[in-house]
């Protein structure tokens, strides 16, 4: 059991996301950076769906009520357990009654605590993510509050080393996969669709300006400021599905994101949908930061996915050796 001891509005339970559910008007939910949560999971030996806590909104305070281990990954929040400074994508034993504090990022969005076991909420349509338009899932359908209680799920895997062992997180040893500009702005590929040539005259301008995160933008899309782009003619649409990384362009010319709560039907024009494989990194913008979006296809998707996934596996292949290497 951990207990919430501060945290902000929006810190709630996530894991990989509630699929299968769409046609019923579902959102996928789950974390908006999934490298992170899967890579802290293989960490601790979890299922790499394991549910843990997204944070957001710092500062963000728990205790813990007996001994576990832990791993924090995702945005490097200046963590500190009983007032000790732990590095980033960094896991460690704990012993009940001790605090981690995590505060404002000095770099990312969101951070991510995977604790052995994983959060025992309950499963609800196939997730323990929360679903906070739906008010279920997660931790009674809300944000974390203060006092709440969170159990945890039994586990087999060997326990951390008290004082702590660390992984290179994706985008340091990813780094030639996952480019960024000249300028230091994070690129993201996407792969033109829908109605992509009805906005033939402001193609150019579309991917080569550098996109501000708007600050109206959330879990369920990223709102982008910049020189607008417009269609040739206005055209009338029937609503279709979205899933997350489509890039919708509204009447204002200033395209939307749909990220892990988004909604499932939607009726604007479709200007680009962002690879997947590249989403986590648009969840560790925080608003105000600037973008960059790059034209791909799907033959880029499917090396960049492959790099990923080359990535996870020597994790799994290397986590219970080191174990093993520093004693446990």
């Amino acid at each position: 059991m951990i207990e919430i001891v501060k945290t902000g509005a929006l810190n709630t339970v996530q894991d990989l996301g509630r699929s299968g559910y769409r046609h019923m008007g579902v959102s996928l939910s789950g974390v908006m950076d999934p490298l992170a949560l899967r890579a802290g999971n293989i960490l601790l030996g979890n299922e790499e769906n394991a549910a843990g806590i997204e944070i957001q909104l710092f500062p963000f305070r728990v205790r813990f009520l007996r001994e576990t281990s832990i791993v924090l990954t995702g945005a490097d929040c200046r963590a500190q357990l009983d007032g000790e400074e732990l590095p980033p994508w960094w896991g460690c034993s704990v012993r009940a009654g001790q605090e981690l504090e995590l505060r404002f990022p000095r770099q990312g969005a969101r951070s991510y605590l995977c604790v052995a076991g994983g959060i025992d909420v309950p499963v609800v349509m196939g997730s323990r993510s929360t679903a906070l338009r739906g008010n279920f899932g997660g931790h009674q359908g809300r944000s974390l509050q203060k006092g709440d209680l969170l159990p945890l799920g039994d586990t087999q895997a060997l326990p951390l080393p008290e004082e702590g062992m660390g992984i290179e997180p994706p985008g340091v040893a990813l780094a030639t996969v996952f480019p960024t500009s000249a300028k230091g702005l994070v690129q993201l590929r996407a792969i033109p669709s829908g109605e992509y040539e009805l906005f033939s005259a402001d193609h150019q301008r579309f991917w080569q300006q550098a996109w501000q995160v708007s600050l109206q933008s959330n879990r369920t899309g990223y709102r982008l400021a910049g020189e607008p782009i417009f269609p040739s003619e206005e055209v009338e649409m029937r609503s279709y599905g979205l899933v997350p990384g489509i890039v919708q362009v509204p009447p204002a010319g200033e395209p939307i994101i749909q990220l892990s709560d988004a909604n499932t039907a939607g009726g604007y024009p479709k200007m680009a949908g962002i690879i997947e494989e590249d989403l986590w990194r648009l969840g560790q913008v925080q608003p105000g930061q600037f973008i960059q979006l790059v034209k791909s296809d799907s033959r880029e998707a499917i090396r960049v996915a492959a790099e990923v996934n080359r990535w996870l596996e020597r994790l799994r292949n290397s986590c219970l050796p080191l174990k093993k290497v520093v004693g446990l």
